[in-house]
């Protein structure tokens, strides 16, 4: 099974800027879509941002030109940057792998602690 485990989650100023990481094991990373997701309290989880193995990106539309998907093959990475956050990014932040020929919500692993973003002054 696949195990992710994030990271890179804090406090911040509306206006400000984080970068939270996802390290997947395992040695099929390079075939592997990864996902990030968020859940806010009282609100179901929803997919933030998405990247295939090909590198294809996508984006919720409330996070497009202020959030970047990427990842790092070699060291079985994959990274959120976020930037210029408001407060209605506040939520836990997961990451999972999509089953193969699935849906984004159909994810491999167990959905972890995930790591807390809270934007507030």
């Amino acid at each position: 099974q696949v195990q992710l485990v994030e990271s890179g989650g804090g406090l911040v100023q509306p206006g400000g800027s984080l970068r939270l990481s996802c390290a997947v094991s395992g040695s099929d990373f390079n075939i592997y879509h990864v996902g990030w997701y968020r859940q806010a309290p009282g609100k179901q989880r929803q997919l933030v941002a998405g990247i295939t193995s090909s590198g294809t990106t996508q984006y919720t539309r409330s996070v497009m030109g202020r959030f970047a998907i990427s990842r790092d093959n070699a060291k079985n990475t994959v990274f959120l940057q976020m930037n210029s956050l408001k407060p209605e990014d506040t939520a836990v932040y997961y990451c999972n792998v999509p089953r193969s020929g699935s849906t984004w919500y159909d994810v491999q692993g167990s959905w972890g602690q995930g790591t807390q973003v809270t934007v507030s002054s």
